[in-house]
């Protein structure tokens, strides 16, 4: 099977009408229409296989997570997905794992209104970058540096389960549970409806990817304050609240690929009903750096940084 050939039979979809998308694939390029009174938002992930994922993963469960990462970040900006484009290089052409891989792409594409709109294929190691288009009202996309000392820091979800899961698949931990966990872990939910909800109610905002504690703490930087949370209203599944004391720190201060959002809002205000648990977790304070207060209301003394590709 060669190239175009490929692009036809898993990427290429009967002609529909989307919003905001003139001409989908089948051109040198994409041409989307804006909503009048609306900005761009565009954002661009790529997995590589050995980094963001196993070798041994399900296509469908990839396919999704491709495109869910990058659903998260328009979830953190409060945009309405548009459509998105895709590279993707490949060592060989697996049928098996295309027809996989394209069924959990577009069916959470579809589940968002989100339509291929073009992209690339090549022969490579297996790799996957996905940039993604949505578009949100002038003057109300969700940013990072608009927190304020007294603002109230929330999460949505519970924290946690993918890096617990990823220990089990190590071997760290018992894998008792683990069909539990390997959802959170592969398929994650982009909170695309909260953070639309959340225009003009938070304050700052941003998806949970590399760890609660580093993605808090680019809030933290851009709006220039510090933050107090309480370890014990840190939300976690019975899974993990099973485990020993130092694991569930880790796994929920720093363990990262929860793609849920963590926001700021000012104290007292209503938050919306998207049919998902939100929980107050700490306060925003005025002096730099983030402080972890434990059952005991005293200080947490470790520090916590995000992943980084090159130091982790």
């Amino acid at each position: 099977m060669g190239e175009f050939d490929l692009i036809r039979r898993y990427f290429t979809r009967p002609d529909h009408t989307a919003h905001g998308v003139a001409v989908g694939i089948g051109d040198d390029c994409a041409a989307l229409v804006p909503t009048p009174g609306h900005h761009w938002l565009i954002s661009s992930d790529m997995l590589v296989e050995g980094r963001h994922f196993l070798p041994t993963v399900d296509p469908a469960a990839l396919g999704h997570k491709a495109l869910a990462v990058n659903l998260s970040d328009l979830a953190a900006c409060g945009a309405t997905p548009r459509g998105f484009t895709l590279a993707l290089a490949l060592p060989r052409v697996d049928e098996a794992w295309l027809a996989g891989f394209s069924q959990g792409l577009f069916a959470l594409a579809d589940a968002h209104a989100c339509p291929l709109v073009g992209g690339d294929t090549t022969q490579g190691p297996l790799n996957i970058c996905i940039t993604v288009f949505g578009e949100a009202p002038a003057g109300q996309m969700l940013r990072r540096n608009g927190a304020k000392p007294g603002d109230e820091i929330w999460v949505s979800g519970r924290l946690g389960d993918a890096r617990l899961a990823l220990e089990a698949f190590r071997g760290r931990v018992s894998s008792a549970g683990l069909d539990v966990l390997r959802p959170a872990m592969e398929r994650p939910t982009p909170r695309v409806a909260l953070g639309q909800a959340l225009r003009g109610i938070a304050t700052s905002s941003i998806d949970i990817s590399d760890g609660l504690a580093g993605d808090l703490g680019h809030i933290l930087a851009a709006s220039g304050v510090g933050a107090c949370l309480d370890l014990p209203a840190l939300p976690r599944s019975p899974q993990l609240a099973a485990q020993p004391r130092a694991a569930q720190i880790e796994c929920l201060l720093a363990g990262g690929d929860d793609y849920e959002l963590v926001f700021t809002a000012s104290p007292g205000h209503a938050l919306p009903d998207v049919g998902l648990p939100l929980y107050r977790i700490g306060v925003i304070e005025p002096e730099p750096g983030l402080r972890v207060r434990d059952e005991a209301g005293q200080l947490l003394p470790t520090s916590w940084r995000s992943f980084d590709h090159f130091k982790s």
